[in-house]
């Protein structure tokens, strides 16, 4: 029902609704320093300005939450729907060839600019669908709420802030991630570990290693100074050769100026970084030279004992954390995985961290308590006290079917459900998923260079919302 009164709007509106996102996109709105009355600065102020006078002159009432969070109500009625998006972007970064960050431009078909996909573009579709239903004169009984975030990039407290004053709505859903549904995400241990034991100066020895960016960035480079005392570069090659082979990782060697008449020399791996959701697709160079350095001729003492046990907890190859004992998998969200991401060795101390996404079939139990007792076997500290459980929406609930039928009515594809490794802005909501607004096989650059959404994506996307719009709301 309504579905060719939708889309002939939608097509009629199409060029309106593109400028509207430009002019968003125009606004640098990444996080800034806080300042009186703009809790994130000034961009995303400005942008939820913008975006909340929109709304406001296509006659919807509109609510500015201390300039966390924006809504726009498409009425006084009894609220059923939110839809929860952005304004916040990441940095512009480098490397535009399309355009510049802040200058969008629509060629062939798409619509290139930061903000563009993630995730102004989806949230003024949102508004057009709102806009669409109202315009169109079809009566609702219950109330839809377009939500803008202002601090979804860097750590969603902008959401919590408005959860302490307004309750989840019976049903949530995102537009900031891909179609068809994603009702299930995994949840998180970002272990951070800690060991110390008395330094030793006996040569050889291990002077420092380092490695990791981010907690959720599987590393690509890993660096170890060594100090060979008695043994040259040539006694220790075979070795490194060796494990270049084995585990499939190139390890560059260059000598360090030193005052000594010991040799200094600093060990580089060189593998290839990934998401720590997806670490399997990376080449991790923490793990390979922490292998690496467990086989070199170093003297005996209790720095080489934490390396060994190291390499024993996280086995080079190992995503799944199968030598932690908290492997596990279940049919709805799939299996564990783990990247060991950052890690610190000094004299007497090391501190490191892992990024764990967990299953279904995960707890608290059997996962926290599990690592941090096996880790405790070999001396090491787990700091954390709690995890980020994984998040389930039924998936047969009518909430989830209602999307899945609009998305295949409209695209003629097949809805289905989907999990993830990683977290969207509905992982704390009882009934809240991700929806759209991207087709599955589109790759947006989402926080890179020449991000783009694809125009005729953004159509769809806002004829979907309004039809569930009215499914769910009349």
């Amino acid at each position: 029902m309504y579905k060719e009164q939708i889309k002939k709007y939608i097509e009629d509106h199409k060029q309106e609704m593109l400028e509207d996102i430009c002019t968003l996109c125009r606004i640098n709105s990444e996080k800034m320093a806080y300042k009186v009355g703009m809790p994130f600065g000034n961009g995303t102020f400005r942008a939820l300005g913008v975006a909340l006078s929109m709304a406001e002159k296509y006659g919807f009432i509109t609510t500015n939450y201390d300039s966390y969070v924006g809504t726009v109500d498409f009425g006084a009625m009894e609220r059923h729907l939110d839809i929860l998006a952005h304004l916040d972007i990441v940095p512009a970064g480098e490397g535009w060839t399309e355009t510049e960050a802040f200058e969008p431009v629509v060629k062939d078909g798409k619509l290139y600019g930061r903000g563009t996909a993630d995730n102004k573009g989806p949230a003024v579709a949102a508004l057009y669908a709102m806009r669409c239903v109202k315009e169109l004169g079809i009566p609702l009984k219950k109330n839809v709420r377009l939500i803008l975030g202002t601090d979804e990039e860097c750590g969603s407290s902008d959401i919590a802030h408005y959860y302490d004053i307004e309750p989840e709505a019976p049903m949530t859903f995102s537009p900031d991630a891909s179609y068809p549904v994603v009702n299930i995400e995994k949840g998180r241990l970002a272990g951070h570990f800690t060991a110390e034991w008395e330094e030793s100066e006996a040569l050889p020895r291990l002077v420092s290693f380092e490695a990791g960016i981010k907690e959720n960035v599987v590393p690509g480079k890993a660096f170890a100074t060594i100090e060979l005392g008695n043994l040259t570069l040539d006694d220790i090659r075979p070795i490194i050769d060796k494990a270049e082979t084995e585990l499939d990782m190139e390890f560059q060697v260059t000598a360090q100026d030193s005052l000594e008449d010991d040799p200094i020399y600093t060990i580089t791996a060189i593998g290839a970084g990934a998401h720590a959701s997806s670490p399997e697709a990376g080449k991790n160079a923490l793990t390979a030279l922490l292998d690496l350095v467990s086989r070199l001729p170093l003297a005996e003492c209790a720095q080489v004992e934490y390396v060994k046990k190291l390499v024993k907890l996280f086995p080079h190859g190992d995503v799944h954390g199968a030598a932690l004992g908290i492997d596990m998998q279940d049919e709805l969200s799939g299996r564990m995985t783990v990247a060991f991401s950052m890690l610190k060795i000094e004299e007497g101390s090391l501190d490191g961290t892992f990024d764990s996404r967990c299953p279904i079939c995960s707890n608290e139990e059997n996962t926290l308590e599990a690592v941090r007792s096996r880790m405790a076997e070999d001396g090491i500290t787990l700091l954390n006290k709690s995890m980020t459980p994984p998040h389930h929406v039924d998936g047969n609930s009518d909430f989830v079917k209602t999307l899945l039928k609009v998305y295949e009515d409209y695209t003629g594809r097949k809805g289905e459900c989907l999990a993830i490794g990683g977290g969207t802005y509905v992982h704390n909501l009882k009934n809240g998923v991700a929806f759209g607004a991207a087709m599955p096989e589109t790759d947006n650059r989402m926080h890179g260079a020449d991000e783009f959404a694809v125009v005729d994506e953004l159509v769809v996307s806002a004829e979907i919302f309004a039809q569930v719009i009215i499914d769910l709301c009349s």
